[in-house]
């Protein structure tokens, strides 16, 4: 059974197929060329050195999270070079890294190198230090007919003073965007679709980051404690028409996470507004359980802005693959990538029905589940500006160009923060990219658009 209560349609229809084909085609050719982004190419080949070589790429992405501490030169040399001294075999670019690193001039050189592409890195996935930093690049993609999300990064806080600054840097940043977004030019594909008005400002925020006390535990402390700083965003939210999206990160905080969305959601207070959503992540196997609780909700609530669900494959997996392990659990991820993409257009079907109690918004850089989200809605009988598509910025730039030139509604997840709290953000990002069996491994390795296209 779907998690709608009906019986799943099973194998994909022949339709839906043959119209997946034809958009997953017309989006391939829309891609725009490498030739006409040298930079970009040069990243292409870093990213293909760095997952040629498995111990290369676990070297590279311990280097990249220790980087920002790292106080001098000389140190970020001495620490590159140590961990690049535990590759059993080294590559002739390692190894004169290497040689030069025994001389003080040698690691100055080696060590600049190092900071210049940790901030070029930095600089390609996070938009900005501020929202007002980054405002410049919003207006861009804006301009190029693609609507933003800021993500203000900052993982899991320890103190209550750290929720206390996160929380004012949401309000701060609800406030801003909303007042920057008014003065844009109209975007009418960006800014409707058949429900109503789509908000111009759109803001994610991360619940671990705004409590301390969030504990698998004793999740109600948590929840409370979270609820104290979440409900003024919220209103916030109302007060300006902004969006605002909560993240859902590692499932140890999961079910805390959706119970207190829902329930704030459903106050009286909230009932009218503002727009909201929520993430769903495919890689977890009681992904349509998580759904089916999802569209209960829908059902039963006197809200009347519908929830946005955020559909992603998931972040986390090698943390919750490791944690499962070493506590002897039954591993809750897809260990396999064929099931996670079944389940993943499993899960957009199931969202596309449950249509109009939820907007749904689709965020993958694999060209099938793009393909097969717009084939379904469709094949369905919904117009194309029913479905939100979603990108992240660094990886999915030029899918997002595609998507805009065909004229759908696409939304770059833009990062926004400080290095040192981008930090654990970006190595999950690079081991993202760099993943032997990721689409944009893939795409960058020459494999036909037949072959991408094909169902898993």
């Amino acid at each position: 059974m779907s998690p709608l209560g009906e019986a799943d349609s099973g194998p994909v229809p022949e339709r839906v197929e043959a119209e997946l084909r034809r958009v997953g085609n017309e989006l391939a050719a829309s891609f725009p060329s490498s030739a006409r982004q040298p930079l970009r190419a040069l990243d292409a080949r870093a990213m293909e050195l760095a997952s040629s070589d498995r111990d290369l790429r676990a070297a590279l992405f311990r280097f990249v999270d220790v980087a920002p501490a790292c106080r001098s030169l000389d140190d970020l040399a001495r620490h590159l070079t140590g961990f690049l001294d535990e590759i059993p075999e080294t590559t002739p670019p390692v190894t004169a890294a290497m040689r030069i690193s025994h001389t003080r001039a040698g690691r100055a050189a080696l060590g600049a190198a190092a900071a210049g592409g940790v901030r070029h890195l930095a600089h390609r996935f996070i938009v900005g230090e501020t929202p007002a930093a980054a405002l410049g690049t919003l207006r861009k993609l804006w301009d190029r007919g693609a609507a933003s999300s800021v993500d203000l990064l900052g993982e899991a806080t320890v103190t209550e003073s750290e929720a206390d600054r996160y929380a004012a840097r949401c309000a701060g940043a609800i406030d801003e965007l909303a007042a920057a977004t008014r003065s844009w030019p109209d975007r009418p594909t960006l800014e409707a679709d058949g429900i109503g008005p789509v908000p111009r400002a759109n803001v994610c925020v991360k619940i671990s980051a705004l409590t301390p006390l969030l504990r698998p535990d004793a999740p109600g402390l948590g929840q409370r404690d979270a609820a104290r700083r979440l409900r003024p965003l919220l209103r916030d939210a109302n007060r300006t028409g902004a969006h605002l999206h909560i993240d859902m990160e590692s499932l140890d905080s999961r079910e805390a996470i959706l119970e207190l969305v829902l329930a704030l959601l459903d106050e009286e207070e909230f009932r009218d507004g503002p727009s909201a959503g929520l993430v769903l992540q495919a890689y977890l196997r009681d992904s349509p359980d998580q759904l089916a609780q999802i569209v209960e909700w829908a059902r039963a609530t006197r809200r009347s802005p519908p929830l946005t669900v955020r559909l992603v494959k998931g972040a986390y997996w090698d943390h919750e693959l490791v944690q499962a392990r070493q506590h002897g659990w039954r591993v809750p991820v897809f260990e396999d990538k064929q099931e996670c993409d079944r389940n993943f257009e499993a899960l957009t079907r199931g969202l596309l029905r449950a249509r109009p109690r939820l907007r749904v918004a689709i965020a993958s850089h694999n060209l099938r589940s793009v393909a097969h989200a717009i084939a379904v809605n469709r094949v369905g009988g919904g117009d194309d500006r029913e479905l939100e598509l979603q990108v992240l910025r660094g990886l999915g730039d030029e899918l997002q160009h595609a998507l805009a030139a065909r004229g759908y509604r696409v939304r770059t997840y833009c990062p926004v923060g400080d290095l040192v709290a981008g930090m654990a953000y970006l190595v999950r990002r690079l081991l993202e990219n760099t993943s032997n069996e990721s689409f944009l491994s893939e795409q960058a390795h020459g494999v036909p658009v037949e072959e991408l296209l094909r169902a898993p």
